[in-house]
């Protein structure tokens, strides 16, 4: 199977296959151990709703995030968290369980799930957790 080209994958599943892979992320969210204390519960909606418009504008799609947030500085606005190996994982194993829900086209996956993790990789500003003694 061949990916799709990023620029394709809004054409592709358009606003609803990005609001059930984003649904299905942030469902996750509330519940997990190492993720849920960085999310503010009363900001949830936010949050998957900025993470919604960034994957639209960044796959292809209108740019409402960029016109209300302007350009992502992606490692900046994360800065205040402490992202170490053990959040890059579970981030991943989460959305990776996202996408599996969210029923995409395997081209889209094809595409997403690379991305997912290398900006996982690339948002670490911590150095990688030690396991307890």
């Amino acid at each position: 199977m061949t990916p799709l080209p990023e620029d394709e994958i809004y054409a592709r599943i358009g606003d609803e296959g990005f609001a059930r892979l984003a649904a299905a992320f942030y469902r996750r969210i509330p519940d997990d151990s190492i993720l849920g204390p960085m999310y503010p519960n009363q900001d949830l909606v936010g949050a998957e709703r900025r993470l919604r418009q960034f994957l639209i504008f960044r796959f292809g799609g209108p740019q409402a995030y960029l016109e209300e947030r302007g350009h992502p500085r992606l490692r900046m606005r994360h800065a205040p968290f402490v992202v170490d190996q053990a959040a890059r994982d579970r981030w991943v194993e989460l959305m990776d369980l996202a996408l599996a829900e969210a029923d995409l086209p395997p081209e889209a996956v094809a595409t997403l799930q690379p991305f997912f993790h290398h900006v996982a990789t690339f948002l670490m500003n911590r150095g990688s957790t030690q396991p307890e003694q």
